[in-house]
């Protein structure tokens, strides 16, 4: 994926809405003939992302601008690291930094909590997966920076994977033969049902699903029903298992001891902390 490519619309809407090629501040102190330089720092340890996206802010505003990075995206950071520096003119520096800061900081904490989740199951069977639960307009990058912390991407929209919730189980009476009529529709399509308890996943196994997600089951009940899933596999028919719901940082060691295959995370998209990064600038007389 070119990432830039991907943001280009987001990076438009994001400088129109700090009306950034109006910034009255910079036309005021009559900084359009001034020259500038800064440095991007990393003030805690971390995974960076979004350098590119980073840069593209600023060029969409004046081309001129000089940089020289010294990490990539997915790299590891610590508190003091210089990202990069950066020359250029000093009036669309200082009206797109905000921009771009929100851009790095963002992505960054998205791919450092990712990754906190990844060193944590490290030496399981368990992926660590994100979810739709993203910022509008916001999806490709956010899921750009899962991958960069080392996690994977579960369905990028509603076209891609078959995804049969609790209130689609409502409105079906039989999954096995609803199942089966979805593959002779679309051969290529994984098929993950979302259970609640024993019974959906009796019916999960029955209608012979690609995956199996355990949503919000207690630990008991879990435990339960992975080794339904397991002694119900069989050589030609082994469904992944997949949890979600309630992982956080103090109980996915113990989903993962599960040997599942599969923990999906909404909040690693919508609730990340920003990672700590300033841009300190100097502009020229």
């Amino acid at each position: 994926m070119n990432i830039v490519k991907e943001i280009d619309k987001v990076v438009d809407l994001a400088l129109q809405e700090d009306c950034a090629y109006n910034d009255v501040t910079s036309k005021n102190l009559s900084l359009e003939t001034k020259t500038a330089s800064a440095v991007l720092i990393v003030k805690s340890d971390g995974i960076i992302c979004g350098i590119d996206v980073f840069k593209y802010v600023l060029l969409k505003l004046d081309k001129n601008f000089k940089f020289k990075v010294f990490f990539k995206d997915g790299d590891k950071v610590k508190k003091g690291d210089i990202i990069l520096t950066l020359k250029g003119p000093a009036a669309p520096l200082l009206a797109g930094e905000r921009t771009a800061l929100n851009f790095i900081q963002k992505l960054s904490g998205i791919s450092t909590t990712t990754n906190q989740f990844v060193q944590i199951v490290k030496g399981s069977k368990a992926g660590i997966y994100d979810t739709r639960k993203t910022l509008p307009g916001f999806r490709n990058i956010s899921k750009y920076a899962v991958r960069c912390g080392g996690g994977q991407n579960h369905r990028m929209n509603l076209s891609d994977m078959v995804l049969i919730k609790d209130n689609h189980l409502t409105l079906i009476d039989d999954l096995a033969k609803k199942v089966k009529d979805i593959r002779k529709k679309h051969k290529k399509l994984r098929i993950l049902v979302e259970c609640e308890h024993e019974q959906h996943v009796k019916n999960a196994i029955a209608a012979g699903v690609d995956i199996i997600m355990l949503d919000n089951m207690k630990q008991p009940l879990l435990g339960r029903m992975v080794k339904l899933i397991r002694n119900s596999s069989t050589k030609t028919y082994k469904p992944l298992i997949e949890i979600s719901g309630g992982i956080n940082f103090e109980t996915i060691k113990n989903y993962a001891k599960l040997g599942i295959e599969r923990i999906s995370i909404g909040m690693i998209t919508h609730s990340a902390p920003s990672l700590d990064i300033s841009l300190e600038v100097e502009v020229h007389k």
